[in-house]
């Protein structure tokens, strides 16, 4: 195989494991809350507070581990925040999650300036490709640990949907509220803990931006991730595993631009950077006219209604 081809290839597995974690997260996170019939549209805002208390717990305590926790729990509150909001009557979860997206990015602005300059302590990375004697695919195959934290949430959100008493009792509530509330399922607590669950999934996502790809933390670190990824959960017809997939196609996807500039293919640059911004319209477009979707859409959604 040429070796531009190999290159790109190699850069694109790389990009497609790093550029994924995120989405991953906030795509699973988003699964869960709209499964019990709500929409979060606000965990972009979850995604760059989680980003900036990720960075300053790190900086201040000296342990990444310890800011991913605090991005986490950061999540839970914005995710908390906006189930209990949409508890209150005649409330449109929609315009609360907008509402929730300006006020944790606004946080996080204001709360993150003095953390822009100093350098905090990042997450180390598995090599997992040191045996392959090929350094491009060993640098590729450096793979955080989050990325199979995320990969193992998946599964047992997956398994548990299908096979636990919770997780019939989300799927229930979030296709029918009145066949919940005859079972005597307190449709508004699944929704708060299922938001509030959801938000923290997506505080951990924004960790990974901050704490290891980029590894840094400023004001346009998301650049509208936690967004996309909510158009991931659409295309990925509100499955886990399917989310999983969709992420890391979204992740190769982002990788195209640089994996190009790096063997020297810098015409088209800016329109390739383009391509998962790209990727989120053709899928919205796609899902509207969908069967696949319009069947396993959660009944009690607001778009459906």
């Amino acid at each position: 195989m040429d070796n531009a081809v190999l290159t790109v290839l190699i850069a694109m597995l790389g990009g497609a494991i790093r550029v994924s974690t995120p989405f991953m997260f906030v795509a699973l996170g988003e699964t869960l809350t709209e499964k019990s019939g709500r929409i979060n549209l606000g965990l972009e805002g979850n995604l760059v507070l989680g980003a900036m208390v990720a960075y300053a717990t790190s900086y201040l305590t000296g342990s990444p581990w310890l800011g991913v926790l605090a991005a986490g729990m950061s999540g839970l509150f914005l995710g908390a925040l906006h189930g209990y909001i949409c508890k209150l009557p005649k409330v449109n979860d929609i315009a609360v999650g907008i509402a929730m997206m300006s006020f944790g990015t606004g946080l996080a602005f204001f709360f993150g300036k003095p953390f822009i300059q100093p350098q905090a302590p990042k997450l180390d990375s598995i090599p997992l490709g040191d045996w392959t004697g090929n350094p491009a695919l060993a640098q590729a195959l450096q793979v955080n640990p989050l990325f199979f934290v995320g990969i193992f949430l998946a599964v047992a959100m997956s398994w548990a949907f299908r096979n636990t008493k919770w997780g019939l009792i989300v799927r229930m509530t979030g296709d029918s509220a009145a066949s919940a509330k005859a079972m005597g399922v307190s449709v508004d607590l699944v929704r708060f803990l299922a938001t509030a669950a959801g938000g923290f999934l997506a505080g951990i996502g924004g960790a990974f931006l901050s704490l290891y790809y980029p590894g840094i933390w400023n004001q346009g670190l998301s650049s509208g991730q936690g967004l996309m990824a909510v158009a991931l959960v659409i295309f990925a017809r509100w499955d886990p595993i399917r989310a999983i997939f969709a992420a890391l196609f979204f992740g190769a996807a982002g990788a195209i631009g640089p994996a190009l500039q790096a063997v020297g293919i810098t015409s088209g640059y800016y329109f390739f950077n383009a391509a998962p911004y790209i990727l989120t319209l053709v899928i919205m477009i796609i899902s509207a006219g969908s069967k696949a979707s319009a069947r396993d859409v959660p009944g009690e959604l607001s778009i459906t209604k």
